[in-house]
Order: structure tokens, then sequence, then C-alpha cells
């Protein structure tokens, strides 16, 4: 229980009716305020139940949301509660944490310039290993930033060529967690040595990808010390970021996985159906989107589809990833567009079934992407997800 609450307050949790609670914050932007609540989730029927913390009231009675899942919550997760965008910052009980504390241990993962081009893979990896991709994001490291991560292994005669390659291309940084993520990750990656990897663990990731000691498709931080300390190089606590994105702003087009496929696991399938479609993916973010963006972004559909309200709610029902596509001609927008399929995955089904929305669509609303419509606005899309929302 957390300081101010008595056991009489909030109920106790059973046998029967087990609850997870969790402290969340919400920024209200009339009150130019931070508000504080207790979160109560109930998984044997999806049930959310809050209290003011500041004012030791209900705020919400037990209603059941259906969309909201054991797996969405952890400490720095954020969920859209009508539409209130909650951040999950530390657990509400003992019980609480006892139960899901060991489930959440976060690490590193950093996707190498020579593995780039199967990130879709790799994140499927860590799918059917139950590891969670809790933040994504392309980066092109300077040979300043490489010198300062690396900065452990400045004496070692691998530092330069390291700090070469790592800086040749663009790196794709994730945290990640799971139950015992760190262990868990570097027995996926297998020995640092790709060579060594595939005559001792021939499935393991390195083995698979990487070329070499210093080209071996991915990183993963050794210790849970480490792992704070890499997680916040790449995503800092502060959210403002300086390493330098990636995205070219040219003949490229944009694409947003949607949150439901997010929360399906489908990022991995998604983006090996791209990229093994010939188009590269050259910028990519995993964001958390606020009601007020949504609708800006989708401000052109608002008088011409019935479905404009659902379509921004959807948008912030948890976090999506924008990606910056690009082709191999001047057509990349089109040619994308086909690559997703109709609107409607029924139809998409019906007419186009090898489609994205086909795929991995359940309805016009979830239709696993947004694409861009029309060519001309591919470069706004994208500068709207990698040059506007980040600041």
């Amino acid at each position: 229980m957390f300081p101010g609450y008595s056991d009489a307050y909030i109920e106790p949790s059973s046998a029967q009716d087990e609850r997870y609670s969790f402290i969340t914050e919400w920024y209200d932007p009339q009150a130019a305020l931070i508000r504080r609540y207790q979160f109560l989730y109930y998984p044997k029927d999806s049930s959310v139940e809050m209290y003011d913390i500041k004012n030791r009231r209900k705020f919400l009675s037990r209603t059941k949301f259906d969309h909201v899942k054991v797996e969405d919550l952890y400490i720095g997760s954020k969920l859209s509660i009508y539409s209130r965008q909650l951040t999950f910052v530390d657990f509400g009980d003992r019980f609480t944490e006892s139960k899901m504390g060991n489930k959440n241990e976060k690490t590193l993962a950093i996707v190498k310039p020579d593995a780039v081009s199967k990130l879709g893979t790799i994140i499927n990896c860590l799918k059917e290993n139950d590891i969670q991709v809790c933040k994504a994001k392309m980066v092109q490291l300077t040979r300043k930033d490489a010198a300062i991560f690396y900065e452990e292994h400045q004496s070692k005669p691998f530092y330069n060529p390291l700090l070469d390659y790592m800086t040749s291309g663009p790196v794709v940084a994730m945290e990640i967690m799971g139950s015992d993520a760190v262990k868990q990750w570097r027995k996926l990656l297998g020995p640092t040595d790709s060579n060594a990897a595939r005559e001792q663990e021939p499935t393991s990731l390195r083995a698979m990808f990487g070329t070499d000691n210093t080209k071996n498709a991915a990183h993963g931080s050794d210790s849970a010390t480490s792992a704070k300390r890499e997680i916040e190089f790449f995503f800092p606590s502060s959210g403002k970021s300086k390493l330098a994105g990636t995205a070219k702003y040219e003949n490229c087009t944009c694409c947003v996985i949607k949150p439901h496929a997010v929360k399906s696991g489908l990022i991995g399938d998604i983006l090996s159906v791209i990229q093994d479609a010939g188009f590269a993916v050259t910028d990519l973010s995993m964001q958390n989107i606020e009601k007020a963006n949504a609708e800006e972004f989708y401000e052109v559909y608002k008088s011409v589809v019935a479905e404009y309200q659902s379509m921004v709610n959807e948008l912030c029902n948890g976090p999506c990833v924008a990606l910056e596509i690009t082709g191999k001609d001047q057509d990349t927008a089109n040619r994308f567009r086909e690559l997703c399929g109709p609107a409607d995955p029924e139809i998409a089904r019906h007419l186009r079934p090898k489609t994205i929305r086909a795929m991995f669509g359940k309805d016009k609303i979830q239709n696993a992407v947004h694409c861009t419509d029309l060519p001309d606005d591919g470069i706004l899309e994208v500068e709207y997800f990698f040059r506007i929302l980040p600041h």
C-alpha cells in the first residue's frame, strides 16, 4: 500500500479476484499540473478502477476495458483511459511488485548497422521468447556518441574498429523487457564472435546475421546495472535525446503501425513484410500519441470519413511505431500503398490477400497500419512524426 492509504480505503485483493496496483500520472493541460492516481487492474475480467491520490477519493468506478492487458502494465508504460494518457511510475503495493517486478526486468538491445535489414526477424525472435519491446528508435551515432557509449572499451584493441563500425550506418536501439531479460537476451544473441556463434550456437542471432567479432548483428547489456546506464543513454529520462535521427525526407512515405498491432505483437511480422518487399525502413520511432496530436494528424479526414473519431481514438490507444519508408524508385508512396492494401481488411482479404492489412488487420479502424494516401504528403507526414512530435 502506498503512503497515505489505509487498508479500509481500498478493498484488499483476494484469490478469487486478484488485482494489480500501480501509481500513475496524468498531465492535466487545463490546470497545467500532474495528477496522480492509484490504478487498479483486475485480470479476471480486464476491469480497471482508479483513485485520486491527492483528494483521496474514487476517480473511476470499476469498469471493464477489453483493450487493457497485463502485459501493458509496467513501470514506464503509457495507457489511454477515456482519452487520458496515463504514465505508470511505480508499483502501488508490495503484492504487485512481488508478482510483476521480476517479469519487468529491462535491458538494452541495439540492432547494429549490418542487421538493420533483418529488424523484423530479430523483433520476432524477441516475441517468440516472451520479451516485449517497450521503446524503440533508429539513430545515427556520431563518433563522439559511440566513444561515450563504449568508453569502458577504450583501451581494447577493437575499440577504434568498433567505433568505425557503429557509426557506419543507422542502428536501432530498443528498451526490451521480460523475465530475466538481461540474461535471456544475451543468450539469444550467442557468443560475441559470430564465427564462434556459428560453431557453438548456430541458431543464435549472431550466428545467423553476424560477420565477425565486431560486425556481430546486435548488442545486449551485460548486467542490470549496465542496462540502466545504457537505456538512459538512448532513452533519457528527461525525454530529450541529443542523438541524431535518420530520416531522409526525400522519395519517402509514412507508415504507422497502429497500437492494436503493436499490442498484438505484430511489429516484427509487419516489418518483415515491408523489408522482404524491397522497401527500406530509413527511420523508426515508437511513440505514444496524445489525442490533440492524433486529431491534428488525421484532420484531413475529419469531414471526409465517418470513422474519423474512431481513427483518432485508436491512434491514442497505446504505443504506435512510426516509420519512414523509402524505395528503389521515385514511386515509393504509391507502391507502398499497394503493399498495405485496401483500408478495409475484409475487402483486402478478398481482393489482395497478401497485403499487410489483409494479413494483420481486424476492421477499418484496427487495420494494422496507416500509410500516406497521396505521394505529395509523404514527406509532410514523415516530418510530423520525426521533426514535430519529438519536440
